[in-house]
């Protein structure tokens, strides 16, 4: 089994590609061992000293670091990938889970137009983006003009995301639902 690893925008974060399907149909994003309890790749990962962030995508895993360096956590990190992927343990313990509820959605029931558009917008051209960075990000609400986004896996903490919340999505939102005025990080 060959592992391939790509840097990210945010450089306490490296993207793990197994060749193999990770999460099919969703994601996780775990800040502890106790929240990656579900998931034993996760769960496993914690195990690491210097790992302080999971993030399971399709077809890839991100691993956020804090205060290791990625020359001693690397190896480390490979090697309990490919371990699980070789015992045939599942990714998640229970496989017909439903996504984790980021919590409710809000936004006015006369806005469900725009609402839809804008999470086509963002199911299309923003999250298989994000995606390649090691990252998610999904809708959160909508309100007075001001749309509220999840930031999941490399786009947490990340540097940039600031630059591309304001420079990228934004516009890009602005130029395709004129009611949106901002965008923000929740």
């Amino acid at each position: 089994m060959f592992i391939q690893t790509e840097a990210t925008p945010n450089p306490a974060t490296l993207k793990f590609l197994p060749g193999k399907p990770v999460l099919p149909g969703g994601t996780r994003d775990y800040r502890d061992a106790e929240q990656a309890a579900e998931s034993p790749l996760a769960h496993n990962l914690f195990s690491i000293s210097g790992v302080s962030g999971v993030f399971l995508g399709q077809d890839f895993i991100t691993v956020t670091r804090s205060g290791a360096e990625w020359q001693h956590l690397k190896p480390a990190i490979l090697g309990l990938i490919m371990d699980h992927y070789l015992s045939g343990a599942p990714v998640l313990l229970n496989a017909d889970a439903a996504p984790h509820a980021e919590g409710e959605e809000f936004f006015d029931a006369a806005d469900g137009e725009i609402v839809t558009t804008i999470k086509q917008l963002l199911d299309t051209r923003v999250r298989p983006a994000v995606a390649q960075d090691g990252g998610d990000i999904t809708f959160h609400g909508f309100k007075e003009g001001v749309v509220f986004l999840n930031m999941k896996g490399s786009c947490a903490g990340c540097p940039s995301s600031t630059a591309t919340l304001k420079h990228g999505i934004e516009n890009l939102l602005r130029h395709f639902v004129p009611e949106v005025s901002e965008v923000r990080a929740v």
